[in-house]
């Protein structure tokens, strides 16, 4: 795969995965122009996160079955249009219902990352991986950043119609750049539909690497969402931009996630899963000081947040790295099951961090976060890690040599 593939796909996960992340720096903007209450305007990003799962469930399962390049032009396009649904949205539960619609099409990232394994020798997918979430990092960001400024310039409908805008325009270049593919199963879609399911009772590696992102990202979720409530609040009583301008600090990592797939090619996905698990541990201390405001609260919120961000992408590095060589064969339905925990672990952490704020306020989301990575770093200590076969090649091996069947050979 060429260099300039990579960009081009690189960018494609930066636009799918921004049309999920900038509705949580205009959170406060929306209900101040639909007039409902803060924590109203909290269902946007929710509803935005359940519709991505249910995508990831119904949608990233075809990126086995029909070839890519035709199925992630109509999946952009299908953003594109919900996104200018939802940018004129007269009320909230219109845009609730266009917000579901949003997260439902724009899994285009996790068919960029079937394509791109696909595609990509075992020896460099770790680091293609991490490019792609480099990209997907950069998409986060950025989407922060411009939903809050342009809402503060031009309103909260403003940064869903631009988006509209982006997404149909990279729409129509993907239909010239992408090659063309063959889709490696013909089972029929109902059959696809419950593979994932299956996967997860057959595959311990994909079950474990599972607890680990939907815990983190759960607590990721939490955090982002009650950030903006936070910082528009007392005792900060900052606008919109300032969500945006903070989440800018995590630009490093997009220069954490390349390096991370380089380390997992190398050592294996484990090591960087502790790191990165002790380092969502540490941001939760971080974070929890940002509640007594001023200067000091500031650069506790700017460090932890930044800590969060490079060790729940860097991990992710690892888990997918972990996935993507279980069944070189069914790579679609691997992360459909994948993604399908760790955005159902988001969406319940955004909620849960809503309820949370509204009863204990900004130390009650942190101590969510801790105890979420407790749970995945105590999961990790007490694993017992097995090594999948990255190549059809490879599973034959053991049969060959002796003489019958492993059961791990079975199981992958």
């Amino acid at each position: 795969m060429t260099r300039r593939l990579v960009l081009l796909l690189a960018v494609t996960c930066a636009v799918a995965v921004g049309n999920l992340y900038f509705p949580q720096a205009v959170g406060p903007l929306i209900a101040a122009g639909l007039h409902v209450p803060p924590d109203a305007a909290t269902l946007v990003v929710t509803a935005t996160q359940l519709g991505y799962t249910a995508g990831i469930v119904l949608l990233v399962p075809l990126g086995d079955r029909l070839p890519h390049r035709p199925l992630l032009v109509t999946l952009l396009s299908l953003t594109g249009l919900a996104l200018l649904a939802a940018g004129c949205a007269p009320n909230l539960p219109v845009l609730v219902a266009a917000s579901a619609a949003v997260g439902l099409s724009t899994v285009a990232a996790q068919i960029v990352g079937t394509l791109a394994a696909n595609l990509t020798s075992a020896g460099r997918r770790g680091a293609v991986i991490g490019a792609l979430l480099s990209g997907s990092t950069g998409g986060m960001l950025l989407a922060r950043t411009f939903g809050g400024t342009l809402g503060e310039w031009l309103g909260w409908r403003a940064p869903y119609l631009v988006a509209a805008a982006l997404t149909l325009l990279l729409a129509a270049v993907l239909a010239r750049a992408v090659p063309a593919t063959t889709a490696p199963s013909r089972q029929p879609y109902r059959a696809l539909l419950a593979e994932p399911l299956r996967l997860l009772r057959a595959e311990p590696e994909l079950r474990r690497s599972c607890v680990y992102q939907a815990s983190v990202f759960a607590g990721f979720s939490a955090v982002w969402t009650c950030l903006a409530l936070l910082l528009t609040g007392p005792p900060y009583g900052l606008d919109a931009r300032a969500v945006g301008l903070l989440a800018l600090v995590g630009a490093a990592t997009m220069l954490c996630t390349p390096y991370a797939g380089r380390l997992v090619d190398r050592h294996g996905p484990d090591p960087v899963n502790l790191v990165c698990l002790l380092g969502v541990l540490a941001s939760a201390a971080v974070l929890a000081t940002g509640s007594r405001g001023g200067p000091l609260g500031l650069t506790a919120l700017t460090l932890g947040t930044l800590l969060l961000d490079v060790a729940m992408q860097c991990g992710m590095v690892a888990n997918q790295t972990r996935v993507d060589t279980l069944r070189p064969e069914a790579r679609g339905r691997l992360r459909s099951a994948y993604m399908t925990c760790a955005y159902l672990g988001g969406s319940t952490g955004s909620w849960l961090g809503a309820q949370l704020w509204t009863h204990t306020g900004w130390w009650g989301v942190c101590t969510l976060l801790a105890l979420l990575a407790t749970l995945a770093l105590t999961r990790h200590l007490t694993a017992t890690p097995r090594t999948a076969p990255s190549t059809p090649e490879d599973r034959q091996r053991p049969a060959r040599t002796k003489g019958r069947t492993s059961p791990h050979s079975q199981q992958t």
